[in-house]
């Protein structure tokens, strides 16, 4: 019997956290991760640039051996890099990559986005990264396939952030707005078959559409990196529509979709 939580009578489908991702991600033939004040933002600004992104489920040991061995730069945490004034490392934070220099290849840790990502992508889809910047990019793309393919689907995964108490999900209003945007955008392209949840996303983005700014910045997860001095992040974020690049995961990276 098929799962309830698949989602499988609709072509668009959107789904939390890695649960939410193991229960769709299986029947989908696309997957979208979504993971805006960190992971694909920062993705998003790597694809401006050029670069090569390596997600690392982990930040330990073996981030470093794998930026070593593909010659690779290796993104450190945002607190790390802050802690050294002196410091010109990338980190987590889509401010320090935006001003770094001679980035062409990045191992990204995360817990969260790159977890997921993998996840989806052993799941049999083809996993793409996006956020606000580039929900368009991302929603044109899809749709130029899924208009193509009767039989194609498509995931909208928000990441969502954990409880530092138990570790349990915590849905994040940021990635229900980016989720929502590639929703939207989807809807604009002609792109029909929406689940209610992909539904209610689309509407929650259309509600905040004129005001998003405000709105990641009064979130807690924008107060959260606001009053730990990553302000600018937030900033990078809300930038809707400022990116052109589709994240492609191909192989162990994220490379630009042609």
């Amino acid at each position: 019997m098929a799962s309830p939580y698949a989602q499988l009578d609709h072509r668009v489908r959107l789904e939390w956290g890695p649960v939410g991702a193991a229960e769709t991600g299986p029947d989908s033939t696309y997957a979208v991760v979504v993971d805006v004040l960190s992971f694909t933002t920062t993705l998003s600004v790597a694809m401006d640039l050029g670069a090569e992104v390596l997600p690392y489920r982990w930040r330990d040991d073996g981030a470093a051996e794998l930026a070593r061995a593909r010659g690779a730069t290796l993104a450190v945490g945002r607190l790390e890099a802050a802690a050294d004034l002196a410091s010109d490392a990338v980190s987590l934070s889509p401010a320090t990559l935006r001003e770094s220099s001679g980035v062409e290849r990045l191992v990204l840790p995360s817990p969260n986005g790159s977890a997921i990502s993998f996840a989806l992508a052993s799941g049999g889809a083809q996993v793409v990264g996006a956020c606000l910047r580039n929900r368009s990019a991302v929603a044109a793309w899809l749709a130029t396939r899924l208009l193509a393919d009767p039989d194609a689907t498509v995931v909208v995964v928000a990441a969502g952030e954990r409880w530092a108490a138990d570790d349990s999900l915590r849905p994040a209003l940021e990635d229900l707005l980016g989720a929502g945007a590639v929703v939207s955008a989807l809807g604009a392209a002609r792109v029909a078959g929406w689940s209610p949840e992909a539904s209610a996303a689309a509407y929650t983005f259309e509600a905040f559409r004129g005001s998003l700014s405000e709105a990641l910045r009064s979130c807690s997860s924008g107060q959260e990196l606001i009053g730990r001095g990553f302000g600018s992040d937030v900033d990078i974020a809300a930038e809707l529509d400022s990116s052109p690049h589709v994240p492609l995961l191909h192989g162990d990276a994220f490379i630009r979709a042609q």
